[in-house]
């Protein structure tokens, strides 16, 4: 299977390393703006902010797009396949699968983002047929580096990756892991 040719499943649920990652729902909204509308996430993600119950709702409807489409799935990160904890992407892009995540601030420090980082990572190589899984972090941003090696991600040996979102300028690090 083609990582840049195909459709995308239009739902899915992935279990394994003590998650749940399932589509997120609209009895999601209410839990959204508890999980996305931080400083941290505002700050490191692209995320909107604030981010309110209209944000979620808009996430959602986006969600939805994205993955009609064929190139973006956002999964609600849970341990029960019940309450969202935060969120993990993937993302068809030029250099291959990428993976993005937050993680809500009440819910961090359990390794939900290695975990999730993991088992997303296994459905990209098995299900998607990606030949390489990447991760674009800022080197400042040091949790999610800590998640990236813990992950098994290393740094490539690539040109730096710079922007301007929400007003401040970004330099993103690309770490890659291979298909095992």
């Amino acid at each position: 299977m083609s990582s840049t040719t195909s459709s995308l499943p239009e739902r899915i649920e992935l279990s394994g390393e003590g998650l749940v990652l399932r589509d997120w729902r609209e009895s999601d909204l209410a839990a959204m703006p508890e999980l996305f509308d931080h400083p941290d996430i505002a700050y490191w993600t692209p995320i909107v902010s604030p981010f309110d119950e209209a944000a979620a709702r808009a996430r959602l409807v986006r969600d939805r797009q994205v993955r009609r489409e064929g190139t973006t799935i956002l999964l609600a990160i849970t341990v029960d396949g019940d309450a969202p904890l935060g969120e993990i992407m993937l993302r068809r892009a030029p250099e291959g699968m990428e993976i993005g995540y937050a993680v809500g601030p009440a819910h961090r420090g359990k390794g939900l983002a290695v975990r999730a980082v993991r088992l997303m990572a296994a459905y990209a190589f098995e299900e998607m047929g990606a030949g390489q899984v990447i991760l674009e972090l800022e080197a400042e941003n040091a949790a999610s580096v800590a998640v990236a090696g813990k992950a098994g991600f290393r740094l490539l040996d690539v040109p730096l990756i710079t922007g301007e979102e929400k007003g401040r300028p970004y330099v993103l690090q690309t770490w890659g892991l291979a298909c095992p």
